[in-house]
């Protein structure tokens, strides 16, 4: 099992197929790790093995997951991007192409902002954002279902350290997609591709929000995860997505 290493943190990371570099971001939140792929509309790692060189990291202190690290409560969504940026580069990747699930969605938005030269192209897929209504879903969620496990595996990180990270993470940033703001959407020229969804952490307002403001951005259809086959369409808008951005010396 490949893993990536920068002094305290320890990134599992599984890969296939060939091609461009495909970045994928699995569901799940704080807890996301290959494990999620048993629950999503489908896997990247399988459904794209033949178009892209997919590589899926496991997050840092996933529990279901192999990554490790520290928890860096100063800087929440910027530990997890180093931590993407980290890999691409230790696989060779300068370039590459991103698709995120859930979490993955701020994630994306984040790593757009942190090396804009270096994301060619983005797909979020159910992206998650702040919902008005449900103001403390995202803690709430995390500091029942990924606090607890963590800190009896890890002694040294207690739920003091938790709180303050969650805090620091969402709380603080308690607005549209928490790692970015609406302004920097609008400024945003990287290709984006948005498949909505409409559940508690996957509001259907804030995904068709950032599609009207983001100035390349593309939208799948809606409902698509309640039947195989627009399941298979949005598969097929995304493959086509994706591929029309790539760099042309490796199109095929």
């Amino acid at each position: 099992m490949p893993f990536y290493e920068k002094g305290p943190v320890r990134i599992h990371y599984v890969e296939s197929g060939s091609g461009f570099p495909l970045l994928v971001i699995p569901g799940g939140g704080l807890n996301s790790s290959q494990e999620a792929w048993g629950r999503a509309p489908f896997n990247p790692l399988e459904t794209y093995k033949k178009d892209f060189h997919c590589i899926c990291p496991d997050l840092r202190n996933a529990n279901p997951g192999k990554s490790t690290g520290p928890v860096e409560v100063d800087r929440p969504w910027d530990s997890h991007t180093d931590d993407q940026l980290g890999l691409m580069e230790h696989l060779g990747h300068r370039e590459f192409l991103v698709m995120g699930f859930c979490i993955g969605g701020p994630m994306i938005y984040n790593l757009i902002k942190r090396a804009p030269d270096r994301v060619v192209a983005a797909a979020a897929m159910q992206p998650s954002g702040f919902r008005p209504e449900l103001p403390n879903n995202f803690y709430d969620n995390n500091i029942k279902d990924w606090g607890p496990p963590l800190c009896k595996k890890r002694p040294e990180i207690t739920m003091a350290m938790v709180h303050d990270f969650l805090t620091n993470m969402y709380t603080r940033r308690a607005d549209f997609v928490f790692t970015v703001s609406r302004d920097f959407i609008r400024s945003m020229k990287t290709p984006l591709l948005i498949a909505p969804d409409d559940v508690p952490s996957h509001p259907y307002k804030v995904a068709m929000e950032v599609a009207g403001l983001a100035p390349n951005a593309e939208v799948t259809i809606y409902p698509w995860k309640d039947t195989k086959e627009h399941i298979d369409e949005v598969v097929a808008h995304a493959r086509r997505f994706l591929k029309a951005h790539e760099p042309a010396k490796v199109q095929t």
